[in-house]
């Protein structure tokens, strides 16, 4: 019997076997779905933001007659009304935020990098032990947390202070966690052993070997605590009565309250929640220089 030959089809040219132009169509459209849904995800994320965005820019009478996403002429005055407010008090909750969330998270980076070392390096009895409470402390919703802490430092008069607010964020769990992840990736047990063998103490190694070592993931410790304490709103709302100590969270939902009377104050709201998220972007774009120069270093280095 004779056989017919089925002709091949010859590849277009330009084209190599295994391109999207050999792919079922089926599969093309399944591989479109990750595609989507992290676009969606990120209209999500991003659609307040672009409102807050364009609504800074309205006068209090365009906010409710023009269209959402059509800008305003009255972002000047916005602002000159938001720094005439109470004599500039929202300039007052920027820079008590700023000293809760910068010295918060610096104590914070120190403490994780000490902790996190300590369990990466040594060796000692209950040491799995004490981290599986700390990985339980992560996973402590800060609600519960909140009102023991109010009694506890009600307890020591240290409530309606800087302290109040500082003292509880100092020691991050999730901090301590990537702390000692870091340290047990970057840190050569072999580099740690070298320094005792010439002598040097403890305390010395940390500081001249392992934390120059550490420092990428430092910075990563520190943005986050810094995100943490800057967005934090229950515990500054428990400890805090006095309004010149509130952080920006706490000044504009009081502000907002206010609204609730007086309409005019809903575009200093608007504004100062604009105002409020740019430092949080300027030190996003600091720290990245950090994470790039880590990846680079590492790839000199292979």
């Amino acid at each position: 019997m004779s056989s017919l030959a089925v002709p091949q089809a010859e590849p277009v040219a330009g084209s190599t076997p295994g391109t999207d132009r050999d792919r079922p169509p089926l599969r093309r459209r399944i591989a479109l779905v990750p595609t989507v849904t992290l676009l969606l995800g990120a209209l999500y994320c991003l659609l307040p933001v672009a409102w807050v965005v364009i609504a800074a820019t309205k006068s209090g009478r365009e906010l409710f007659s023009t269209f959402t996403f059509l800008p305003g002429t009255g972002f000047a005055d916005n602002v000159r009304d938001l720094h005439a407010y109470r004599d500039g008090v929202y300039w007052q909750w920027m820079g008590n935020s700023a000293l809760y969330a910068g010295l918060g998270a610096l104590l914070s980076t120190c403490v994780s990098a000490v902790s996190g070392y300590a369990l990466a390096v040594y060796r000692f009895r209950g040491r799995e032990a004490l981290f599986n409470v700390l990985l339980a402390g992560v996973l402590m919703p800060p609600v519960i947390l909140a009102v023991p802490q109010y009694l506890l430092l009600a307890q020591a008069d240290l409530t309606d202070s800087y302290v109040s607010v500082l003292l509880p964020q100092i020691l991050s769990p999730y901090g301590v966690y990537l702390a000692r992840i870091y340290a047990a990736a970057a840190v050569p047990a072999d580099v740690v052993e070298a320094g005792r063998m010439d002598g040097a103490g403890e305390w010395r190694i940390f500081t001249r070997v392992a934390l120059p070592m550490m420092i990428p993931g430092m910075v990563t410790v520190f943005l986050f605590q810094f995100v943490a304490i800057w967005n934090n709103f229950l515990l500054p709302y428990i400890m805090l009565s006095d309004d010149e100590k509130f952080p920006i969270t706490l000044g504009l939902y009081t502000l907002l309250e206010q609204g609730a009377n007086s309409p005019a104050l809903y575009t200093l709201v608007i504004t100062g929640a604009f105002l409020a998220v740019l430092p949080l972007v300027a030190l996003f774009l600091v720290v990245q220089r950090f994470w790039s120069l880590d990846l680079l270093s590492g790839a000199v280095k292979s």
